[in-house]
């Protein structure tokens, strides 16, 4: 496991390190995207919807717990977890055919627990002043080393 730490000053910098992950992304697996309420979770999602081809919204999914975006090249599926009732929920409504399908990307990953797969990539944001801190940790040679992931959006 590799970990790497770096500041984002702004909405726009968290963008660009969502971007900077997409160039990296595996064809499958799992990001962990952990931080409170506001932490900016989404806004990353967002910038790497967006360096994946995506031009529509990117909202956070907290009611429908999954967006799915298929029609990118590799299929993305967009999960917030935060009104999770019990992990085993996620059986029920086909996580195993979205880990077969394509890359997850979980906010409150922790509330899936025992459920949902070990992450390839967690990334942890924490607001900071204006900006964000963030964390980046790579647990599988999916994914390129954590310093490199932080180095790619500067």
């Amino acid at each position: 496991m590799t970990r790497a730490q770096g500041h984002l000053v702004d909405e726009a910098a968290t963008e660009a390190l969502g971007a900077a992950l997409q160039r990296h992304q595996p064809a499958r697996g799992c990001v962990h995207l952990i931080g409170d309420l506001g932490a900016g979770k989404t806004t990353l999602v967002r910038g790497w919807l967006r360096a994946a081809g995506h031009a529509g919204a990117v909202r956070s999914p907290t009611y429908t717990l999954i967006e799915p975006y298929e029609q990118l090249g590799t299929p993305v599926f967009h999960l917030d977890l935060y009104r999770l009732a019990d992990p085993e929920e996620l059986e029920f409504i086909g996580l195993r055919d979205w880990v077969d399908a394509g890359l997850l990307l979980v906010e409150w990953p922790a509330r899936g627990a025992g459920v949902l797969p070990r992450p390839g990539l967690s990334v942890s944001l924490a607001a900071a002043g204006s900006g964000r801190d963030v964390s980046v940790e790579c647990h599988s040679d999916d994914w390129p080393a954590a310093a490199q992931l932080i180095q790619a959006m500067e």
